[in-house]
């Protein structure tokens, strides 16, 4: 194994265009059929169930028949989720509801928020699947009015729920709220505004949703197969005798002396892990930003989106459908700078998943879903560190996942404080949600210990 990632990107493309969101009724029927077995051989889902499912079903129950309006805010951990709750909302949901004497619309689903990223990275699939599903796409770093628009039309007139994730990218943890951006609260918040500046009395409510991954036996076996590959990788020979932690170890320290010497940063043994890799992390965006002559200021998110913003942009040029009528020296100068941005981007995948990596080693008393957890991690440390990205991500197979969701958050009961002092409304609001997730994860610990 020479590199992970495919040959490097060295051609610009046109835009992707994508067409206006609807719902398909062949799409449906696409996703109907070969959605299950998408969530098994390419997920490794093999079944999914619903807790605290009386949240839920009130909430849709409530935005369905148009006494309110909802948007589903889903934590983010893993890369699977929003394949996930569509297939559940649209062929599992109405079936659950039925079964507790609620009767659902046909077809009931969710509309999804999602980044323009997707459909470059996605490839067709996404391209076809997410605009006929009445997906609704977005930029995450420069102005969108007409996404913002569609969001809120979404929102106001229409009769299904909203998702979208407040993390805003995935997080890379079950067990823990890394970070949480205030899109979600503060789009809720602005739709309430005009819902009752039109007069209407439906209330406005965000409702938390969770994941959690329970593996077995066999998730057992496909561990140890994927702490073997990052052995490989790093060129150790496997140590039947060390504990599984102290081979973890040796991989993440090998990784990050790596990433410390690619960086010319001194290693300090008196720095701990986390600290080590904080520095890299950092080191990596400014090499970043150099590459493209931006300045190293700001807050750190806000230049990394910002830096992703580039990166796209020079991968797939921004109002351009076609090189009909570019002269051959201004096709290779994009071309050189769509090679020169792909270059940058593995800097920035680094960055992405080495922000969120910055955790301690679990203990072998752990239980084995965060041992899973970390070893994920692990591997896409060593991945990105060689180049690779987020669909090199390797997912231990089979699993559980059990959708949990929260008390919803009502923001049109909270409409008079946020209309006083809208940034003390909006994080008090945001410190809910993180309860309510951090709520959830507490329960899901708990269910390990019984």
């Amino acid at each position: 194994m020479r590199r992970l990632h495919k040959k490097p990107t060295v051609t610009a493309s046109p835009d992707i265009k994508v067409h206006e969101p609807r719902l398909s009724r062949w799409t449906v029927f696409l996703c109907k059929l070969l959605g299950r077995g998408y969530l098994f051989f390419f997920l490794g889902i093999a079944r999914a169930v619903l807790h605290n499912e009386k949240y839920l079903l009130d909430v849709f129950q409530r935005a369905l028949s148009g006494k309110s309006r909802c948007i589903v805010a889903f934590r983010h951990p893993n890369a699977g989720e929003p394949q996930l709750i569509g297939w559940f909302t649209l062929f599992k949901l109405r079936h659950i509801a039925a079964s507790k004497g609620v009767r659902f619309p046909r077809n009931s689903h969710v509309l999804f928020v999602y980044s323009y990223e997707v459909v470059r990275y996605g490839g067709w699939v996404a391209k076809f699947i997410l605009p006929n599903l009445k997906a609704m796409p977005i930029h995450n770093a420069k102005m969108d009015s007409q996404g913002m628009a569609n969001i809120y039309q979404a929102i106001i007139e229409g009769q299904y729920p909203l998702a979208l994730a407040p993390e805003g990218r995935v997080s890379y943890t079950g067990g823990a709220v890394p970070r949480l951006e205030p899109g979600a609260i503060r789009i809720g918040f602005h739709a309430a505004n005009r819902l009752a500046d039109k007069g209407s009395d439906c209330p406005l409510e965000i409702l938390p949703m969770a994941f959690h991954y329970h593996f077995g036996a066999w998730g057992k076996l496909t561990l140890e197969w994927l702490l073997k590959k990052i052995e490989k990788a790093c060129g150790f020979s496997r140590d039947k005798s060390s504990p599984f932690v102290d081979r973890l170890r040796r991989c993440r320290d090998y990784i990050l002396a790596e990433n410390e010497a690619r960086y010319a940063l001194q290693g300090d043994s008196s720095l701990s892990f986390e600290e080590r890799l904080d520095r890299v992390v950092n080191t990596a965006l400014e090499t970043a930003e150099r590459m493209m002559g931006i300045k190293s200021e700001g807050d750190f998110f806000i230049r990394l989106n910002k830096m992703r913003q580039i990166y796209w942009d020079r991968l797939f040029l921004p109002g351009v459908q076609s090189f009909s009528g570019m002269s051959k020296v201004k096709q290779n100068i994009v071309d050189l700078q769509a090679g020169e941005a792909w270059y940058m981007g593995r800097h920035l995948e680094l960055v992405d998943l080495g922000w969120h990596f910055r955790v301690p080693l679990p203990s072998e008393q752990d239980p084995l879903h965060k041992k899973v957890e970390y070893t994920q991690n692990l591997w896409d440390f060593a991945s990105r560190t060689m180049g690779g990205a987020l669909k090199n991500r390797v997912n231990i197979y089979p699993r559980k996942v059990i959708i949990q969701s929260a008390p919803p958050i009502n923001l049109s009961e909270r409409l008079p404080s946020y209309q006083k002092d809208k940034k003390a409304a909006i994080d008090t609001a945001m410190a809910d949600l993180e309860k309510a997730y951090l709520d959830c994860i507490a329960e899901a610990e708990s269910w390990y210990k019984h």
